[in-house]
C-alpha cells in the first residue's frame, strides 16, 4: 500500500512522512447545489482590483478562460449560471462549447459585477486544480552518453541484481527520456501555453541569462538515491544531478523559475525548492512503460486512481552502484514538455523553449 512507502518532506532539518489522503469525489460534483454553495462561500468578500468599464447600459467585466471549464460555469442545464446571474443580478454570456472566447459579465450596478467576477474565478481555481497535469518545465537529460551510461547502468544492475525483489527491466526509464522536471503545469489552451512560453521569456530576460552567464550549465549526471525511507521496498531510485563547478547557480535557477510560475498561479504551489534529479528506476512502469511518476494518479476528468505497486529491494543496488556515474551534459534549453506525447526522437515532444545561449 502507498502508506507504507510515503513520500519524504525535509522541514527544518527534519524528514517527515508525507502520508497520502485519498479525498472522496463524485461524479457531478460541479453540479452538485451544496458544493456550488460551498464554493460560494469563499467568494463573498469581491475583489475591487477587476477592470470593470461603465457602459451606457450598465457596467460590464469580462474573464479569460480555456473553453475545457466552461461547462462548469454553465453548471448542469445551466443551474449555476442561473444562480450566480440571480444572486449577483448580472447577465453573464459565455461562448458555445469548443469556442476559446472571453466570459462576460453585464449588470446595472458595478458591486454585482464585481462580486460575479470572484465567483466565477472561485469556480475556475476550483475546476483547473482538479485537472491532471498536462505538460511539465524540464532540462533533457537524453544527450548520447548519458544514454550510453545509463543502458551500461541497466546492464549491471541487471547483471548483478536481477535475484533481488522486484528487480527486472520493465521498471527501467527509457533512455531516450531522461530529464529534470523543476514544474508541473496544467496548460488548457493554446492562449495559455503561449502565456508559459512568454512566462520563460521574462525569466530568460530577468534572471536566468545572469545566472548562467548566456552559456549552457555543465553538470554531472552522478551517483544514485532513493524517494522513500526504506532501502529495501523502493518505489523510485533517481541519479542526481549536479553543476560540474561545485557552484549552487543550477539549483538557484530553477527555484527561482519554480517561484516565478507559482507567483504566476501557472504551477500550483507545492514544494519551496526543486529537488535536483533524474528518475532511473519506476516500479510504475513495471505496468504502464508511460505511467509518469506520482503525477500519474488521475484519470482525465481528475478523478484518483489508487496504483497497487510492486516495490523492490534497492540495498544491493544502492551498494554497488551508489557512486555510478552517468556523465557531463550541458543544459542550454528548458523545455515546456507534454505528458504522454513524444517526438520524432523518442522524447518528450516540446511546446517552447528557452535557449541560454
Amino acid at each position: 500500500m502507498e502508506v507504507l512507502r510515503p513520500q519524504l518532506v525535509k522541514i527544518g532539518g527534519r524528514v517527515y512522512r508525507k502520508n497520502p489522503i485519498q479525498e472522496q469525489t463524485y461524479q457531478h460534483e460541479e453540479e452538485d447545489d451544496d458544493y456550488y454553495q460551498g464554493l460560494m462561500e469563499c467568494a463573498e468578500e469581491p475583489c475591487e482590483t477587476y477592470e470593470v468599464v461603465q457602459t451606457p447600459q450598465g457596467f460590464r467585466c469580462t474573464v479569460k478562460a480555456p473553453s475545457l471549464l466552461y461547462k462548469h460555469i454553465v453548471g448542469k442545464r445551466g443551474d449555476t449560471r442561473k444562480k450566480l446571474e440571480v444572486e449577483t443580478k448580472t447577465s453573464i454570456s459565455i461562448p458555445k462549447p469548443g469556442q476559446e472566447g472571453e466570459i462576460v459579465i453585464t449588470g446595472q450596478h458595478r458591486s454585482g459585477v464585481i462580486s460575479a467576477r470572484t465567483r466565477i474565478d472561485v469556480l475556475l481555481l476550483t475546476f483547473r486544480r482538479k485537472q491532471p497535469f498536462t505538460h511539465f518545465l524540464s532540462f533533457f537529460l537524453n544527450e548520447a552518453e548519458v544514454q550510453e551510461r545509463f543502458l551500461k547502468f541497466q546492464e549491471e544492475v541487471l547483471e548483478k541484481c536481477s535475484m533481488d525483489h522486484g528487480v527486472d527491466s520493465s521498471i527501467f526509464q527509457n533512455p531516450k527520456k531522461l530529464h529534470l522536471t523543476i514544474g508541473m503545469l496544467v496548460l488548457l489552451s493554446e492562449q495559455e501555453i503561449q502565456q508559459t512560453c512568454e512566462m520563460l521569456q521574462q525569466c530568460k530576460e530577468e534572471f536566468i541569462d545572469d545566472i548562467s552567464g548566456g552559456k549552457p550549465l555543465e553538470v554531472e549526471m552522478a551517483g544514485i538515491e532513493y524517494m522513500n525511507d526504506d532501502p529495501g521496498m523502493v518505489d523510485v531510485l533517481y541519479a542526481k544531478v549536479h553543476m560540474k563547478d561545485g557552484s549552487n547557480r543550477l539549483q538557484e535557477l530553477v527555484d527561482r523559475v519554480l517561484e516565478r510560475f507559482q507567483a504566476s498561479g501557472l504551477i500550483v504551489k507545492e514544494w519551496n525548492s526543486v529537488k535536483l534529479h533524474a528518475t532511473v528506476m519506476n516500479t510504475l512502469f513495471r505496468k504502464d512503460p508511460n505511467a509518469e511518476g506520482r503525477y500519474n494518479l488521475y484519470t482525465a476528468d481528475g478523478k484518483y486512481i489508487f496504483k497497487e505497486r510492486e516495490s523492490f529491494d534497492g540495498r544491493n543496488i544502492l551498494k554497488l552502484f551508489e557512486n555510478f556515474y552517468f556523465g557531463t551534459l550541458k543544459l542550454n534549453s528548458i523545455h515546456i514538455s507534454q505528458r504522454f506525447t513524444v517526438d520524432s526522437f523518442g522524447n518528450y515532444a516540446s511546446c517552447g523553449q528557452i535557449d541560454f545561449s
